[in-house]
C-alpha cells in the first residue's frame, strides 16, 4: 500500500479507536494505532502515515504534544485533532503546532476525510454577530488553563482559584457541541 493511504490514530478510548480503525480500513486505508504520546515513536517505526487523527485529551498526556511530534516528523502529514472538550485556545494551539483541522466530537469518518481534503481555510465562512456569553468565556478560560497545565485538573483549579471538585463538576456538566 502506498503512503497516501496510511493513517495513524492516536486515541486512548479502545472502543472509539476500534470503530475509527474499521471505518477507515473499509475506505481503503492502512491504519496504525497508539493510545498516547508514549506510543507514537513505536507506531511511527512501523509505518510512515500521510494522515493522523489525534484525540486532544489522552490518559497519558496531551494530544497537542502528539501533534507537535507528528508535525516535526513530517510537515506534510495532514493531522486532524478530535475533542470532546473544544475551546478556542486549544484549537489555536493545535493549528499552530501543525494540525490542519480541529473537530469536535462526535465526528465521523466522513467529517474527518472532509477535513483532510480541505487544504486551505475558507474565507467565505460567515462572521457571526452573536456576542460571547459569560458562560462561554468561563468555559474558554477553563480550557485555556487546562491546556497550559497539560490537562492537570488540580493545577488548573489552583490557577483559577477554585476548588478542584468545583472545576471537575463544571467540566462534567458542560460539553461543547
Amino acid at each position: 500500500m502506498n503512503d497516501d493511504r496510511r493513517l495513524l490514530i492516536v486515541e486512548d478510548d479502545p472502543a472509539f479507536a476500534r470503530a475509527l480503525r474499521r471505518s477507515f480500513e473499509r475506505r481503503g486505508f492502512a491504519v496504525a494505532h497508539c493510545d498516547g504520546v508514549d506510543g507514537i515513536e513505536a507506531a511511527l517505526a512501523d509505518c510512515r502515515p500521510r494522515y493522523a487523527v489525534v484525540d486532544l485529551k489522552l490518559a497519558s498526556g496531551s494530544g497537542l504534544d502528539c501533534v507537535r511530534i507528528l508535525h516535526a516528523r513530517s510537515a506534510a502529514m495532514r493531522i486532524v485533532v478530535l475533542t470532546g472538550f473544544a475551546s478556542i485556545a486549544t484549537a489555536v494551539e493545535a493549528i499552530k503546532l501543525g494540525a490542519c483541522h480541529y473537530l469536535p466530537k462526535p465526528s465521523n469518518t466522513s467529517d474527518i476525510l472532509a477535513a483532510f481534503a480541505r487544504a486551505n481555510g475558507d474565507p467565505g465562512v460567515p462572521v457571526t454577530q452573536r456576542p460571547t456569553s459569560i458562560k462561554n468565556l468561563e468555559w474558554e478560560r477553563i480550557h485555556e488553563t487546562l491546556a497550559e497545565t497539560g490537562f492537570n485538573i488540580s493545577e488548573t483549579a489552583r490557577r483559577l482559584g477554585m476548588h478542584r471538585r468545583t472545576l471537575a463538576r463544571k467540566l462534567g456538566k458542560q460539553r461543547v457541541k
